[in-house]
């Protein structure tokens, strides 16, 4: 992901708590690019070049690992968040089993998370979020790792995906499913795989769901996927929890 040159872009997003996965470790991010402050950012992976990091943009927010952490999740990452706001965040950066999609006797990444960490889970308000490398168009009748059957365990804990929320849309056929581009082609395949799960009640006022641009993001080279980024009113994140 090169951050050490998307810093600008990022900055750009102004997000409180960033999901960022395919990130170099912290400290070698902070040796090419002095002003990204490492110790608000909790990351891990089996290559230090890639990995999963999730930052916090300014000293109010707070970001600590659970102690739930199983690094065979590959790469589901639970951290504590405290500042205006206290939730539990479940990161996503789902790597299929030894390189493989999941079967259907092979609980994925975001399945064994949820297991490893089940009171972490429980200890509401939770939000689920990243890159879950699933989209409901590549379901199969009996897989357990279909993104219809992820949805509905995540319903079980409350959450719902605040994009299909936002744009009322049913999974599988989003009206703009521009989140990856495979081929970094804009006519090229396009897939819907990232997602921002939160607590219903966070989705019941006003919220916001954005997508951001194949230009900004695709067409200059700096990813091949773009942000999705969802903003709620902290008084109404704060009354809902």
């Amino acid at each position: 992901m090169a951050l050490h040159r998307k810093l600008g872009a990022l900055a750009e997003l102004n997000a409180d708590i960033a999901i960022l996965p395919e990130i170099a470790r912290p400290d070698i991010v902070a040796r090419k690019a002095p002003e990204f402050v490492a110790d608000q950012c909790v990351w891990d992976g089996n290559n230090h070049h890639k990995g999963l990091g999730i930052w916090a943009n300014c000293a109010r927010w707070k970001l600590q690992l659970d102690e739930s952490y199983d690094p065979v999740n590959g790469i589901v990452i639970p951290v504590r968040v405290s500042g205006p706001v206290h939730f539990n965040l479940m990161a996503v950066w789902s790597l299929h089993v030894d390189g493989k999609k999941a079967t259907s006797n092979a609980p994925g990444a975001v399945i064994r998370a949820l297991q490893t960490s089940s009171d972490f889970c429980r200890d509401s308000p939770l939000v689920v979020a990243g890159d879950f490398n699933n989209s409901a168009v590549w379901d199969r009748p009996g897989n357990m790792n279909n993104m219809i059957a992820i949805d509905e365990l995540l319903k079980d804990y409350g959450l719902v995906s605040a994009y299909h929320i936002a744009y009322s849309a049913q999974f599988g056929s989003e009206p703009d499913p521009t989140l990856y581009w495979r081929d970094r082609k804009k006519d090229g395949y396009r897939y819907h795989i990232d997602y921002v799960y939160v607590p219903e009640a966070w989705v019941k006022g006003h919220f916001s769901v954005t997508v951001g641009r194949f230009e900004d993001w695709v067409g200059n080279g700096r990813s091949d996927h773009v942000p999705l980024v969802a903003e709620f009113p902290l008084e109404s994140v704060t009354n809902a929890s």
